[in-house]
């Protein structure tokens, strides 16, 4: 068994690896850039671990170096490089309030579309808030659909922000980004529903028994005209006469009624 890797300390704001750290926390260039990302706070790192994954390193405050929580997680990450930095220096970088002070420096998943889309599938076009994203991801891995796709306007699923959101459901999903709306409708081999308060068609009258593919659109504009030419439009009654639902609200009534459907 190879040894633990000793922790090595950190204390200017100035260390190079603390800069390419908040560059990562600050700017989605750099995560682009890198194809790295963080993950913060100690609930996120969990869920990494639990999902079978290593991080590249880990960042974490003097005082948690007694933090059994913190202890417990790097138990299992023995040959992870570890920087410990002063508390009063970790809190200038935290984005988080206070908690468990440790954060994690990950490689980012990017890979490309399947020449053909034959399971179930969510697509979400030009969604630009990360908590919905974050929770459009969260509820797809909670409804057993593993494949995301994202359009070019769709926030970026390894942002601090979106992470958070997702709870840790990036994790154990295969997700493809920076998709073109075209390029994924040619690839697809089953049908495709969009939410548009417009349509006729009432989602609990579809048959959803079968592979689908859900497109979830902007949340000023909804789904593109292209998106829509090319889609069974659906909606989903509102008694109670709102104009519309939050999109990340939609996505779930209508995969939690497709997971309905086959449990029957």
């Amino acid at each position: 068994m190879l040894p633990e890797k000793t922790p090595l300390s950190i204390t200017s704001r100035d260390n190079p690896r603390l800069k390419h750290l908040r560059g990562l926390l600050e700017q989605a260039n750099a995560r682009r850039k890198s194809s790295q990302t963080v993950l913060e706070g100690i609930h996120l790192l969990d869920a990494y671990q639990r999902a079978g994954q290593t991080p590249d390193s880990i960042f974490l405050s003097e005082s948690m170096l007694t933090h059994p929580e913190v202890n417990d997680l790097l138990d299992g990450w023995k040959q992870v490089s570890r920087f410990v930095l002063p508390d009063a220096l970790y809190k200038d970088m935290r984005t988080l309030g206070h908690g468990v002070d440790i954060m994690a420096l990950i490689n980012s998943v990017h890979t490309e579309l399947p020449e053909r889309l034959t399971v179930d599938v969510l697509i979400l076009e030009d969604v630009q808030d990360a908590g919905n994203v974050g929770t459009l991801l969260r509820t797809a891995a909670a409804a057993g659909i593993k494949q995301i796709i994202c359009t070019t306007g769709t926030a970026s699923v390894w942002s601090p922000r979106v992470l958070r959101a997702g709870m840790g459901a990036q994790f154990g999903l295969e997700i493809f980004e920076q998709a073109d709306i075209n390029d994924v409708i040619q690839r697809l081999d089953i049908s495709l529903h969009a939410t548009s308060s417009h349509a006729i068609q009432s989602l609990y009258a579809l048959d959803l028994t079968t592979p689908t593919a859900w497109l979830m659109g902007n949340e000023g504009q909804g789904a593109s005209d292209v998106a829509l030419a090319n889609a069974i439009a659906v909606t989903i009654p509102q008694p109670g006469g709102q104009e519309s639902l939050n999109v990340a609200i939609a996505g779930a009534i209508c995969m939690f009624e497709m997971v309905r459907q086959r449990l029957v």
